[in-house]
This record gives C-alpha cells, sequence and structure tokens, in this order.
C-alpha cells in the first residue's frame, strides 16, 4: 500500500482491520471510504477555532443534519464482520476527519475553488460560500488535498489489485431542498420547526448508489445485488438511485468510473442507526442498530466470494 495511506492529524484516520490468521503485512482486499466522517461536535469546534474568518453560528446547526452520522462505526463494523468470518483477510477503513460545513471530501474540488453556494435541488458544493478568508481556503484546501491523495492511493491500491470499495453515507430521515448560501441555518431551524418537518418526504432506510446519470451502471453487480435483497429480508425499505445518482461533481463517481464494477456507493438512513434523529445536537448510534444495518453489506461482500491476497 502506498505510503501515503495513513493517518492525517485533522485530515483522515486510517485503521487497519486484520482477521486473526491474517499475515502482518498483507495488503487490504476490501476498503471502506467515509468521506463525510467527521460526526463528532469536537470534529467542527476544533476546525473552526483553528479558522480565522468570520463564521455565522448556525453553521454548528447545519453540521449536525449535514454529516453522517452512524457511518464510521457502520464502516467499521462491515470491516469487523467480514474478517471475523474470513479470518486471513485484511480491510481498510479510511474516514474523513474534516466536517463537510467548511470543505466536502466526496466532492472534486480543484486547487483554485473559490467558496460558491448551492440553490435548492441542488448538490451541495465543494467549498461553501462563507469560506472568504484566504488563509482559511487555503488550510481547508490543504487538508483536503492530504485525504484526497490519501483516499485516491488507498482505491488504487484496493480496488487497482482486484479488491473491493464500500462508500459508506448516512443521510437524514426527510430530504429537504433548501438552498446552502448564508441563510442556511435559518432554513434549517425553519424547515425542522414540528409544523413544517412533516411536509417533507421521508427517504428509503437503503439508497444503492450504482448507476451515473445516463444509467450506466460502476458499481459491483454482484454486490449490489446481495446487499439490496440482504436488506430488504432484515426488514429495510431499499432502493437504488433514488435520492441521487453517482454524480460527476463527486469523487464517489470518479472512484467508480476508474474501477468500473469494484464499487459500490449507499446511503443510509441515519434514523435506522439512532433510538431517534434529533436535529441540531450530537448523536451516538446505538452499537446494536448497526451490527443489525451491517449485517446485509457484510454478507453481500462474503458472497462476492473473494479470499485474501
Amino acid at each position: 500500500m502506498h505510503p501515503s495511506v495513513r493517518s492525517i492529524a485533522g485530515a483522515c484516520d486510517v485503521q487497519w482491520v486484520r482477521g486473526d490468521e491474517a499475515a502482518a503485512d498483507a495488503a487490504p482486499d476490501l476498503l471502506l471510504e467515509v468521506p463525510h466522517g467527521a460526526t463528532r461536535a469536537r470534529h467542527f469546534d476544533e476546525l473552526r477555532a483553528a479558522l480565522a474568518g468570520s463564521y455565522d453560528d448556525g453553521l454548528r446547526d447545519f453540521f449536525f443534519v449535514n454529516t453522517d452520522v452512524g457511518s464510521p462505526e457502520l464502516a467499521n463494523a462491515i470491516a469487523r464482520g467480514v474478517v471475523a468470518a474470513q479470518p486471513t483477510r485484511t480491510a481498510l477503513v479510511m474516514r474523513s476527519e474534516i466536517p463537510r460545513t467548511f470543505i466536502d471530501c466526496n466532492r472534486a474540488v480543484d486547487r483554485d475553488a473559490v467558496g460558491a453556494a448551492s440553490r435548492a435541488g441542488e448538490m451541495t458544493p465543494g467549498l461553501p460560500p462563507w469560506v472568504q478568508d484566504a488563509g482559511d481556503r487555503e488550510l481547508l484546501l490543504g487538508r483536503y488535498f492530504a485525504y484526497r491523495e490519501a483516499v485516491t492511493a488507498a482505491f488504487a491500491g484496493v480496488c487497482g489489485g482486484g479488491g473491493l470499495a464500500l462508500c459508506v453515507h448516512t443521510y437524514a430521515p426527510r430530504s429537504l431542498d433548501v438552498a446552502v448560501d448564508g441563510d442556511i441555518g435559518a432554513s434549517l431551524r425553519r424547515e425542522y420547526a414540528p409544523d413544517r418537518i412533516g411536509t417533507w418526504p421521508l427517504r428509503p432506510s437503503v439508497d444503492l448508489i450504482t448507476h451515473d446519470p445516463d444509467g450506466n451502471e460502476l458499481a459491483h453487480a454482484e454486490v449490489a445485488r446481495h446487499a439490496e435483497a440482504g436488506f430488504a429480508a432484515a426488514g429495510f425499505d431499499v432502493v437504488r438511485n433514488n435520492t441521487y445518482s453517482l454524480h460527476p461533481s463527486t469523487l464517489a463517481y470518479a472512484f467508480a468510473r476508474d474501477y468500473p464494477g469494484r464499487t459500490l456507493c449507499f446511503e443510509l438512513r441515519r434514523d435506522r442507526l439512532l433510538d431517534e434523529f434529533v436535529p441540531f445536537v450530537e448523536l451516538t448510534p446505538r452499537e446494536d442498530l448497526v451490527e443489525r444495518a451491517a449485517a446485509p453489506l457484510v454478507d453481500a461482500v462474503l458472497a462476492r466470494g473473494l479470499t485474501a491476497r
């Protein structure tokens, strides 16, 4: 594995999950990528403290409802389940520690990018409009490209070597189409009010993101098929490409395009991992619910029949 695939303070956390019978130097054949893995209040607070610009207090509210609560725990549960069942295998879990509130590690961001808003219904921007300070922009792009270099090397090592990668995401229960602009905090507070939130559509429990906007299937077909059947059997309502497809602005699309049939991107609804989804506060997933949601994905990976290299 490339030496850039390592933990980088403030950018990414890398964990090797080895089976009991795996060689100490075995290369991973399974990658779990968690690009929105900054899910704790400390992730936001520590980065905000390192920035010099002026940022509205409502951005903290945006962080709590827009980060992928439960995704790191889900990724680790899948990795543990696979190597427990096939103890000669090794998995790699890569978690971004950069809050997407300030820069999105699942977006193809250019080095000369400037902050930009998005309209209601559009993909959220890679670099949001409130990042105006030049020093903050430099700091954020530096951390973003550190993560991007590491995860690109990991995909090359795992998928390029014949392995499989899962892009692990969770989404909020309701689909709220609001503009990502300077009023985002107030907009979200308004739409999450008790008399408003129920008017927004409830998302499926699981959405497998398998094709691009033109309908070209890029995901690992067998893994997707087994995951779909497994989730359905476990009582999850599961769909494909319902919320969105593999959008060209995302790194998940780039990796799926570069390694066709070697990846699977998915969204799992956050309330399926929690006692209750509560907006604007830090949430901790329940371990038993994480394990239940991970099981169909573990089985799907094992059904592929991949053995350790």
